[in-house]
């Protein structure tokens, strides 16, 4: 986060030095992170084609649900399915007030009992820690220098500088340095994520007091992933990869510095561990 505060930084002195309509940005920037902050969630849901599900739709989800909430002592979220085979779990809301929790029909086909009780553990240590909202508020940046870039190559300019030319050095330096930002703070908040899938798989873990089945659970997603062709994941994940439990494109972004999530055997080896202690303390 340090990281990505100095660069940003350095994005908006560079706007400020070249001249830049700072105030048009500033307001454009604004209104985009007003309607990601309030209605990301609502859009993420609808591209999922997720329905929400009450007591009496999903009884056995409720109940569990309701008990890992009581054990974390955070607010009970919405639940809802997504009828889907791909096998995974998200949660969106920007507090854990506003929550909601999504599973999929194949991962509720796959996992039950303490498994996928891990697995929705996982997701409510995402809700407590405002996950999302940190990552919203991480990528802002990212998405404004990346909005530069897109108008520095669509229009030539158009940024409402105040040179005349806006051919001059002051426009390129502001679209080379907002390409720097972007590339260096995209991967910075692929690491931030993959920590923050460390985090929730190590708050699961102390929820429910079984490392061993959140390792169970990711193997057996990751397996049954392994078996769905690649253009069936890429329609069905979308955009929401970064959410999910265990990343759909697993195959192509395990060890990479561009995926969101750590590789699944650091997972496990880490759950392993945990489990280790967990037990030594019993003892």
């Amino acid at each position: 986060m340090l990281a990505l505060g100095l660069i940003y930084v350095l994005l908006i002195a560079v706007l400020i030095a070249a001249g830049v309509g700072a105030i048009a940005v500033a307001v454009i920037a604004c209104v985009l992170f007003l309607a990601q902050y309030f209605s990301s969630e609502k859009i993420a849901l609808a591209s999922m084609g997720a329905r929400e599900v009450s007591p009496r739709d999903a009884p056995e989800l409720h109940g569990i649900v309701e008990r890992l909430c009581l054990q974390a002592n955070i607010p009970m979220p919405k639940l809802a399915i997504v009828q889907t085979p791909m096998p995974n779990a998200f949660a969106v809301g920007r507090s854990p007030s506003s929550s909601t929790v999504c599973v999929t029909t194949g991962l509720l086909d796959l996992i039950s009992g303490p498994e996928l009780e891990s697995v929705l553990g996982h997701e409510l240590t995402h809700i407590a820690n405002r996950d999302v909202m940190l990552m919203t508020i991480a990528s802002f940046f990212a998405s404004i220098a990346s909005f530069i870039v897109q108008i520095g190559f669509w229009f030539g300019g158009g940024l409402g500088g105040s040179n005349d030319d806006d051919d001059g050095p002051g426009f390129f330096m502001v679209v080379l340095v907002a390409g720097l930002v972007y590339i260096v703070s995209f991967v910075l908040i692929q690491a931030l994520s993959r920590y923050r899938e460390f985090a929730a798989d190590r708050g699961s873990a102390l929820i429910t007091g079984r490392p061993s089945a959140l390792s169970s659970a990711l193997l057996k997603i990751s397996g049954e992933l392994d078996q769905i062709p690649q253009r069936d994941l890429r329609a069905a994940s979308g955009e929401l990869k970064a959410f999910y439990i265990i990343s759909p494109d697993i195959k192509q972004s395990v060890g990479s510095l561009f995926s969101t999530h750590p590789p699944l055997q650091a997972r496990l080896k880490a759950l392993a561990k945990l489990e280790s202690q967990l037990q030594g303390q019993a003892a």
